[in-house]
């Protein structure tokens, strides 16, 4: 299944901790992982957060200030965000297409103010503060099933056959073959469920697949995928493997 890649730290050491837990069975279909992100001890230095287009949405929790939390997702291009020198913060990752919820609640840039909205996300961040990783799982686990339970989350099986079997889709044509959709119901459906034109969530995608595949099984030629990736990323394959070392 999908598995998008790391995003880049601007420090990496004892005093940031970063941990994922990986779906109950139940949950396989709808959400990627669990994760944390903290300082353990205050930094030296503010810390950045390189945040990747993944295509996925995220319920996020800032469990320094427990009125903080959103619904958070990029489009197509990389954010940098100063997190300080002191932060925990806590989430669930749902799969490209799994969220349902209120998409006009999902924003792209750093989550800084009180949540307003009607989902439980203060009263389970409440829950979440003061606990080690391990025991914010089952909270996370039941918020979760709250959010399928009330249609905010399902199991999508356009984008799920699409994540399944990336490394045969090369195009937009491609991809409406697989899910057996022509081109226009394809640009509808994706565009209803994930907020991606089927061009833009493929161009995702194989930036997702290049942290991990040859960039000729993915691109024309290396001009090809140094440009998207510059693009996507704000950084050349070369810079951004020698400041994040990946």
């Amino acid at each position: 299944m999908y598995s998008p890649a790391a995003d880049g730290f601007s420090f990496r050491g004892s005093a940031v901790r970063y941990t994922e837990s990986p779906p109950p069975a139940d949950l396989v279909e709808v959400v990627h992982c669990f994760w944390e992100l903290r300082t353990v001890a205050d930094l030296p230095d503010d810390f950045h957060y390189h945040a990747l287009p993944d295509a996925c949405v995220n319920l996020l929790f800032n469990l320094l200030d427990t009125e903080i939390a959103g619904v958070t997702a990029l489009h197509t291009e990389a954010t940098t965000l100063n997190l300080g020198r002191s932060f925990h913060y806590a989430g669930v990752q749902f799969y490209p297409g799994a969220w349902q919820g209120d998409r006009s609640e999902v924003v792209n840039r750093y989550v800084g103010t009180p949540y307003r909205g009607t989902l439980p996300l203060v009263e389970t961040s409440r829950r979440l503060k003061g606990l080690e990783f391990v025991d914010m799982v089952p909270p996370l686990f039941e918020l979760v099933r709250w959010c399928i339970g009330h249609g905010h989350a399902k199991a999508n099986p356009i984008t799920a056959r699409i994540l399944s079997n990336l490394d045969g889709i090369r195009s937009v044509a491609d991809m409406a073959r697989l899910v057996q959709l022509s081109t226009r119901q394809l640009q509808r459906s994706l565009k209803n469920v994930t907020g991606f034109a089927p061009h833009d969530l493929l161009k995702v995608l194989r930036l997702q697949q290049s942290f991990r595949k040859h960039y000729l099984d993915l691109y024309a030629d290396q001009a090809h995928f140094t440009r998207a990736f510059r693009q996507a990323t704000g950084y050349t394959p070369a810079e951004y493997r020698k400041r994040f070392r990946v």
